[in-house]
């Protein structure tokens, strides 16, 4: 198992975010994370590396297991050192070249040399389709150049898990296929990933699993095909009836 939530909760003052989020999920699975705005997606994802402390449950990744009733800061570390994030708003550095944003994290938790680092940093941006920008400052990329830097970024640690919390929304659609692109191409490399997203033709095509999640808890886990085309629970229906331009006829409920 490379990933395992038990019991996960959460609030925010009286209002409880996560309700009790019991997951698992396999090595190479691709698992997308669907529902309305406040239903608790990007809270779930961030409680998978400890960037939200839960108030209860317990977080494993790839062996690493860490309980909100006795999380310590070494074992948030080591829970972290096997996943890594992509986020919406990129959160470049914004004083370092593209380069310099991926060889940071080899230099600094990777202990790599500088030049090691600039190899292995050159290698991951060609990998992302970015290596011609290597040395340009965020200011002067597009969105979605900083976007696939920023995928670079999170590759560099060779993480066992991808994190990605809409990593399009922030994106002008001219932008958003080509992010897309590198996404599906990790992807089939075998990535274990577990992304929210409201791109659902995107999903429908790359994710082998898909959770419907509303207010705190996961409504309905199933395939694409299933999901989409045959939910079993009426919300699900109603927010896929909602969404259902996004797709082919074909695809559509």
């Amino acid at each position: 198992m490379m990933v395992r939530l038990e019991d996960i909760t959460k609030s925010f003052g009286p209002n409880q975010v996560l309700k009790g989020i019991n997951l698992s999920v396999e090595q190479g699975e691709i698992v997308s994370i669907i529902g309305p705005s406040g239903g608790g997606k990007t809270t779930l994802l961030r409680t998978i590396n400890w960037l939200e402390k839960p108030d209860s449950g317990s977080v494993t990744v790839d062996g690493e297991t860490v309980a909100a009733s006795s999380a310590s800061g070494a074992g948030i570390h080591a829970l972290r050192s096997k996943s890594s994030m992509v986020f919406q708003h990129y959160n470049l550095f914004r004083n370092k070249t593209a380069l310099q944003n991926v060889t940071e994290s080899l230099i600094v938790v990777k202990k790599l040399s500088p030049a090691e680092a600039d190899n292995r940093g050159r290698e991951i941006l060609d990998r992302v389709g970015m290596l011609d920008k290597a040395g340009e400052y965020p200011a002067r990329l597009s969105g979605g150049q900083q976007q696939r830097v920023g995928i670079a970024r999170a590759l560099a640690v060779d993480p066992r898990v991808m994190l990605f919390d809409e990593p399009t929304s922030a994106l002008d659609p001219e932008w958003v296929s080509e992010v897309l692109d590198v996404i599906t191409g990790i992807a089939r490399q075998g990535m274990t990933m577990i992304l929210v997203s409201h791109e659902m033709r995107f999903v429908n095509d790359v994710a082998t699993r898909v959770l419907f999640l509303d207010d705190g808890r996961i409504i309905e886990d199933g395939s694409p095909a299933n999901l989409f085309n045959h939910p079993r629970e009426e919300r699900t229906r109603q927010f896929l009836m909602k969404t259902k331009d996004f797709l082919s006829p074909a695809e559509a409920i």
